[in-house]
């Protein structure tokens, strides 16, 4: 029986018991596992709270962040993670503006126009993950779509709050497309795949890896389908980015540090092994089918993750030249209050040293 046990009954006094406890202490003992010695469980360092918010649903390239979740890579920095998933591309920049989450994972180029917007805003861009965008349109041979020319005449899905919309008039400009001649219908997003994949639509704009993979596992022949993606037609864009709260990054700097090194252990894992990568996204959505998360993860990595400047520089850093370039091209559809250097733009100095973000 231990002293708490004698507390806890009253068989004897409270005295008594807490000379005999002391009387252990000092001996340096331990009775039933309270009292320990070395680096013990009641010497763990306080978890860090961090809030995360995803760009959207669940899927596949969710696994970046919830395998270094659920393997605890978070947790063996000091952290407490939570990631949420969220109704909208725009919806991860006003919770981390407003403070309500921490950090998140949000499209740079729309991060870039908010924060003309809003100059005053507390975010920070300071992590790359998709190094080339996943922007693209999808659309069906079947329906006369071949090349970005054969576009005009024809009929687009497109979800008013997806950041690929908002690089349509960039994309019209680079590649000679007449935005008049082009109809693009303002649908909601989950009407988009089945209005394609029945014919009542030419094209959708929207990441490529959702798009392609919903209408293949829907069935369309995926030889009746073509990618159009962005970043293979002149466009100089980088895709969604890590972004966090400035008050956040200023009263925990070590914290941010751990988050990004923990993240960038589990792209590793995430790269090395998707087919077990995405089982926390399994265990989180219902109906999700494994073989279609598998190759919507695949597709991910290999079209927006590892990059040839990516395999150069390491996960994470941006090319300050080519982040100008995108400036640049952002400009071409959206006029600025005042232009952002590409230094105002990304935040390097959280990231790992290099030796840390190397692919291989």
């Amino acid at each position: 029986m231990s002293v708490l046990d004698h507390i806890r009954s009253g068989r004897t006094s409270c005295v008594c018991a807490v000379a005999f406890a002391l009387a252990l202490i000092t001996a340096g003992l331990s009775t039933t596992g309270l009292i320990t010695t070395g680096s013990a469980a009641a010497q763990t360092p306080e978890q860090t709270p961090i809030r995360f918010s995803l760009d959207g649903r669940i899927e596949g390239p969710s696994a970046l962040f919830l395998l270094p979740l659920d393997k605890g890579y978070y947790q063996g920095e000091s952290l407490d993670v939570t990631v949420d998933d969220a109704v909208n591309a725009f919806e991860p920049i006003s919770r981390v503006a407003s403070g309500s989450y921490d950090m998140a994972l949000a499209d740079i180029n729309a991060v870039i126009r908010f924060r003309d917007q809003n100059p005053t805003a507390p975010i920070r861009a300071i992590f790359m993950v998709y190094n080339r965008p996943p922007f693209a349109i999808v659309g069906r041979k079947s329906r006369g779509i071949t090349d970005p020319k054969s576009l005009e005449g024809k009929r687009l899905g497109a979800p008013p709050l997806t950041t690929t919309v908002q690089q349509w008039p960039v994309f019209a400009k680079l590649n000679d497309v007449d935005p008049t001649k082009v109809t693009l219908e303002p649908i909601a997003t989950p009407v988009r795949v089945p209005m394609l994949a029945a014919g009542q639509l030419d094209a959708a704009l929207g990441y490529s890896f959702r798009l392609f993979i919903d209408l293949k596992d829907r069935g369309v022949p995926v030889g009746d389908l073509v990618q159009l993606q962005m970043a293979d037609y002149k466009m100089r864009l980088y895709g969604a980015v890590i972004i966090v709260n400035s008050k956040f990054a200023t009263d925990q700097p070590g914290a941010v540090r751990k988050f990004l090194r923990a993240t960038v252990r589990g792209f590793r894992e995430t790269i090395r092994n998707p087919t077990t990568a995405v089982e926390p996204v399994l265990r989180r959505v219902e109906h999700a089918k494994k073989d279609v998360e598998v190759e919507r993860l695949r597709m991910a990595i290999r079209d927006n993750v590892i990059t040839p400047e990516v395999k150069a520089n390491g996960f994470g850093a941006v090319d300050p030249m080519r982040l100008k370039e995108a400036i640049g091209q952002i400009a071409l559809g959206y006029t600025f209050k005042t232009r952002p250097t590409a230094d105002a733009v990304f935040d390097a100095s959280f990231l790992p040293p290099a030796a840390e973000r190397r692919v291989n």
